[in-house]
């Protein structure tokens, strides 16, 4: 690769004032690469601005000294607008539908391939690279392909699932052959300010409010009690709010002589329906709309792998692609927590063939 400045490559680095960020720029200017740093501002539920994980002052500060202690331009990009209509309303719009919808797939989809991207082209940047644990490689037909992080307990592919082909074509992802403990390691080494800095699972824009609330603030059409029923219409008692509940929950039903569970949320007669343990689990899933990373579904049915939730456990299905974009999915057997507004990402080994979301069982079943 060639050295000069005038001809290196220009990257644009996701800065989060996280360590994984961090690393991955370091990597890239160690490789020689001509390296931007951006950091972006997100929205967040007014008032909390403080607290938003993504886009305090503290974390933007701390995003702008991992870009001084390397040497490499800084921006901060104001992506609040689009994070707001892409991913905090489709958080809405999904619970109030009945769903329980992932909001950092989007993100990445829409935000960070999509406002991110486009801001850097603006600057000259020919590629994006971010501190996502997953690896991108091309196969002997020139296509490029996704595939799982090597650290299995890092591995972050299942939130990329929405990205094309047009994206990975113009992507980096410096993490992908490491596992976290050496990505800590070289954050020590290199003197980068947030080597022992703690991880965060919170959904960021909630700025620490509980869910519940924001979405009463927001939603409050949520909060519309209705029946608790049997499968078989036996009445149990009532709910507080279909959003409030997600497929398989214990808490909050009524009391009975056996704990029961959620089986299915009845949008259309605004019914929570509940049974005992050995009532959950379905062994088909439909999904909408599938992003396929290939471009195009396979020609038949395939054998694969399905993870219905991030941390879920993969397990052996047939897919079938569907003529209308959707894919339909069998299990070897009964899963207990297929919930609809949640990712179905399949895999073939460690290759991620790409992923839907679920719908609920009365958007398909005939």
């Amino acid at each position: 690769m060639a050295t000069g400045k005038d001809n290196r490559k220009k990257v644009a680095v996701a800065l989060s004032g996280g360590v994984d960020s961090s690393v991955a720029a370091a990597l890239l200017v160690d490789q020689g690469f001509d390296v931007i740093g951006i950091c972006m501002q997100l929205w967040s539920e007014p008032g909390c601005e403080l607290e938003n994980r993504c886009c305090t002052p503290e974390t933007r500060a701390g995003a702008r000294r991992q870009a001084e202690t390397l040497n490499i331009p800084f921006h901060i990009l104001d992506a609040s607008g689009a994070f707001r209509d892409h991913v905090v309303q489709a958080f809405l719009d999904g619970y109030a539908c009945g769903d329980t919808p992932n909001p950092c797939i989007l993100c990445n989809r829409f935000i960070k391939w999509g406002a991110l991207l486009e801001f850097a082209r603006e600057m000259g940047a020919e590629m994006v690279a971010t501190g996502h644990y997953a690896r991108i490689r091309n196969n002997p037909s020139g296509e490029f392909e996704l595939w799982r992080g090597a650290d299995p307990n890092k591995d972050q592919s299942y939130f990329l699932s929405l990205l094309t082909q047009g994206h990975l074509a113009h992507t980096l992802l410096p993490l992908g052959k490491m596992k976290k403990a050496q990505v800590r390691s070289l954050a020590r080494e290199r003197g980068l300010p947030a080597a022992d800095l703690p991880e965060s699972q919170d959904l960021c824009f909630l700025g620490g409010v509980d869910y519940r609330s924001f979405l009463l603030k927001y939603v409050p059409q949520a909060a519309e009690p209705g029946e608790v029923v049997t499968r078989d219409g036996r009445l149990l008692g009532a709910h507080q709010g279909l959003a409030f509940y997600t497929i398989g929950q214990r808490k909050g039903l009524p009391a009975s002589s056996r704990p029961l569970y959620v089986i299915q949320k009845n949008l259309k007669y605004n019914r929570l329906v509940a049974g005992f343990a050995d009532e959950l689990g379905q062994q088909e899933l439909q999904t909408g709309m599938v992003n396929w990373i290939a471009g195009r579904p396979p020609d038949a049915v395939i054998d694969a792998q399905v993870m219905i939730r991030s941390r879920a456990v993969p397990v052996s299905a047939m897919v079938q692609p569907l003529t209308d974009g959707g894919a339909r999915v069998r299990f070897n057997q009964p899963l207990r927590d297929i919930t609809p507004g949640q990712m179905a990402v399949f895999y073939v080994g460690d290759r991620v063939l790409g992923g839907g979301i679920i719908q609920p069982p009365e958007a398909w079943i005939n």
